[in-house]
């Protein structure tokens, strides 16, 4: 008989060890979640569970700052939701999940740039009380211009305008050097060979050839 404990209890162990892990729940969420300030963020938490829920599940969303602080719970749902009446979340965050959908996600509004962090869903249907852990980063940045600069505008700041502004000074060059070459035509006059440089014609007699050697 003492030769058949050891194999009892490793099969305990087995037993008690798939039996843990069958009383699991599976979370899922985004890794990460990019946020501005003002606006608001969904930050998604799904379910799944091997018992039927019941009255008993419990989702407990904590919070980690980026400055290295401890976590702390900022929201707690049990057949309703209890939000966080103080501190940084306070009157920020609303329910968005369906328990019996498999659904613990929140909203966060009106983002400020200390919510960013890591935010951590957990969920509990008794006998299922353990799971993996499901992090999310929330990413906060600050609001910019809200004349957003699209890729027409910046093709057209980069491209097409130097283009312009080269093809119209050319035409300009162009138009200056055919009205100086109209001007010096118009002003060129055709002289003839009885005109004389100040304007005034010179008339010219026939050479008549001489007779003799003098004239009389």
């Amino acid at each position: 008989m003492g030769r058949c404990e050891p194999r009892i209890i490793s099969l305990c162990c087995l037993l008690i060890f798939g039996c843990w892990q069958a009383a699991a729940v599976e979370m899922q969420v985004e890794p990460e979640v990019n946020g501005v300030v003002g606006d608001d963020a969904t930050l998604r938490c799904t379910f799944r569970s091997t018992s039927p829920v019941t009255g008993r599940l419990s989702v407990d969303w904590t919070y980690r700052p980026v400055d290295g602080e401890a976590s702390h719970s900022f929201f707690y749902y049990q057949s309703k939701a209890f939000p966080q009446t103080e501190g940084l979340f306070k009157d920020r965050v609303s329910w968005q999940g369906d328990v019996n959908r498999g659904d613990a996600s929140l909203q966060l509004r009106n983002l400020t740039l200390n919510d960013n962090g890591t935010f951590i869903c957990t969920v509990r249907n008794p006998p299922d009380v353990h799971g993996n852990v499901a992090k999310t980063v929330l990413t906060v940045t600050p609001r910019g211009n809200p004349i957003r600069i699209t890729e027409f505008f910046l093709l057209a700041g980069l491209v097409l305008l130097p283009s312009a502004l080269v093809v119209l000074v050319l035409l300009v060059r162009m138009g200056c050097n055919n009205g100086i070459l109209g001007r010096r035509k118009t002003h060129v006059l055709k002289r003839s060979p009885i005109e004389a440089s100040d304007g005034t014609q010179i008339l010219r007699r026939p050479c008549m050839p001489c007779r003799g050697g003098n004239l009389k």
